[in-house]
Order: C-alpha cells, then sequence, then structure tokens
C-alpha cells in the first residue's frame, strides 16, 4: 500500500471516530432538551403568577418599599449573566457574554457604577481571562439546575438590593440570559428584575377597564410592606430560577445543534477522503499495472535479442 493511501485510510478512521461522538453527544443533547422544555414549561406560569402578585400588592397599596421604588439617580447597578458550564455549543455562551457587555456599557454610559454576577464557568474563564472584576460567581449546575441553585444566586442579589449604596448596595437588578424560543432559536435576552417595574401592570389594569372587568380589591395583612418583604425574594427566586432553566433548555438546544453540524460535516470530509483514497488506488493500481507490462515488455526485448 502507498503511502498516500495510508495516509487517507488513517484520516478516515479518525474522522470516522469523531462522527460517532459527536452523533452520541447529539442524540444525548436532544434526549435533554425535552426534560429542559417541560422544566420550562412547569415553571414559567409561577412565574409570572408571582410577578403578577408583586405587582397587585404594589400598585394596590401607596407603599414604597426600596424595592418597587425607582431611585431617583441610581448609581450602581448589578448585572446576573448566565453561561454554560461546558463548551462544543457554537456561540451559546458568547452571544450571551456579547449582550451582557452591551448592557453594562448602556449602564455605565448612564454614570452607573456595575457588579458582575456570573454563572457557569464559561463566563467565568472569559472575565477571568481578561482579569475583571466578579462580584461573585457560580458553577456545575447550569446542565440541570434545580429550584436550590436559583436560591444560592439570588441570596446575595437580594441582600446587595437591600443594602444602602454607600455600603456596597446596588440600585437596580439585571438579568442576562439565553431565551428559548424554540428548537432552532435562542435568543440573549436582559432583563431588569428590580426594581420591579409598574408600567405592564398598569397597561394591563387599562386594558382591564377598557373590557369593563372589575378590577379586585386588596387587604393586606399585616401590611402591603411585611407582604412585600415576604413576595419579592420569591420572586426574584422564581426569575432567576426560570432564567436558569431558559438558559439550560438554549444550551442543550445549542449543542445539538452544533453536534449535528459537526456530525453532518464529518460525512462531507468521509466522503471526500474515501473519494481521494480511491483515486490514491487507483494511481497505484495504474502504476503497478504499467510496471508490469512495461517488465514483461522488456522481458520480451530481451528474449528476442538473445534468439538472434
Amino acid at each position: 500500500m502507498g503511502a498516500q493511501l495510508r495516509v487517507y485510510k488513517r484520516r478516515i478512521k479518525s474522522v470516522t471516530a469523531t462522527k460517532k461522538i459527536t452523533k452520541a453527544m447529539e442524540m444525548i443533547a436532544a434526549s435533554r432538551i425535552v426534560k429542559a422544555q417541560r422544566q420550562v414549561t412547569a415553571s414559567t406560569p409561577y412565574a409570572s403568577e408571582l410577578t403578577r402578585a408583586v405587582t397587585a400588592v404594589a400598585t394596590g397599596s401607596n407603599t414604597k418599599h426600596p424595592l418597587t421604588t425607582e431611585v431617583e439617580s441610581p448609581v450602581r447597578a448589578a448585572v446576573l449573566l448566565i453561561t454554560s458550564d461546558r463548551g462544543l455549543a457554537g456561540g451559546y455562551s458568547s452571544n450571551a457574554i456579547k449582550a451582557a457587555e452591551r448592557l453594562t456599557e448602556r449602564l455605565r454610559s448612564e454614570g452607573k457604577e456595575v457588579d458582575t454576577y456570573i454563572v457557569g464557568r464559561k463566563g467565568v474563564a472569559y472575565y477571568g481571562f481578561r482579569e475583571r472584576e466578579v462580584a461573585e460567581s457560580w458553577t456545575g449546575f447550569t446542565d440541570s439546575p434545580t429550584y436550590a441553585d436559583a436560591k444560592k444566586v439570588a441570596g446575595p442579589l437580594i441582600e446587595s438590593v437591600q443594602r444602602e449604596t454607600a455600603e456596597g448596595g446596588v440600585d437596580e437588578l439585571h438579568i442576562v440570559f439565553t431565551e428559548f424560543v424554540s428548537m432552532l432559536t435562542q435568543t440573549p435576552v436582559q432583563n431588569r428584575l428590580l426594581p420591579l417595574s409598574l408600567d405592564a401592570s398598569a397597561a394591563e389594569e387599562e386594558d382591564s377597564a377598557a373590557k369593563h372587568e372589575i378590577l379586585p380589591l386588596f387587604d393586606f395583612e399585616p401590611s402591603a410592606e411585611d407582604v412585600l418583604d415576604a413576595l419579592l425574594p420569591r420572586y426574584v427566586e422564581s426569575r432567576i430560577y426560570n432564567a436558569l432553566l431558559q438558559a439550560a433548555a438554549s444550551k442543550h438546544a445549542a449543542t445539538r445543534r452544533a453536534m449535528k453540524s459537526a456530525t453532518d460535516n464529518a460525512g462531507d470530509l468521509i466522503k471526500s477522503l474515501s473519494r481521494l483514497a480511491n483515486a490514491a488506488r487507483q494511481a497505484e493500481i495504474t502504476q503497478e499495472i504499467s510496471e508490469i507490462v512495461g517488465g514483461a515488455s522488456a522481458l520480451a526485448d530481451a528474449t528476442a535479442g538473445s534468439e538472434k
């Protein structure tokens, strides 16, 4: 076997092994997407209703709670960035990081200092490589987050919002994550969690009034402020949990898409290498036939010369 043919066969064997790995990873990611989608579907109604409850308390009372009241001149903001612990997901983590960078630049252009909180090794590695300060980070659960993980992340953020800015507290809390739209579409989004925006609830009340719906009246026990103190931590935890689940589903979808592309590319490469190997084998066979014919012809000429 010629040297060139051996090289092609070795490369075909290597690419075939890689194709088996990427195909297996594609199937694993596809199976995890189903579970992640169910978790997102289950958590979204709870987070939405809890948000409505908090806005109802805020709009149904005259209480000026620090977590629902806009600061006249905010000077500090916290940004929670959710990335992945693993790679092989195309531009999933890099797109989320870019969205967080744009948000950070906008907040700083408004004169605010930014504290960055990160979930996922990819985000931690990105900021660590550039020697950028990170307030706190969490890793190890991005593929399959639980509510306990969300509570662990939400704790320091809630504390920073409740502290005074002079003591290192923040006036605003933003979150950047990848929203799962469909199997083919995952979009990085940025939302402000706190202070809670009451514009949506006001618009909803206007719609209800236009439809002549009876709006509810609320009595608060022991007080609206105590109710807000109890509800808002749950609100932050539920929104972060939903964002973690959305990010996990998006990551699995991105991994599946990336591995499918890698598998398809490996198949195309195997076909190309097979054609080159066949051409090399044909050239080798042709050369051997030429050598045999040439040797036979030379032998025949030598034999004819000796007979003379």
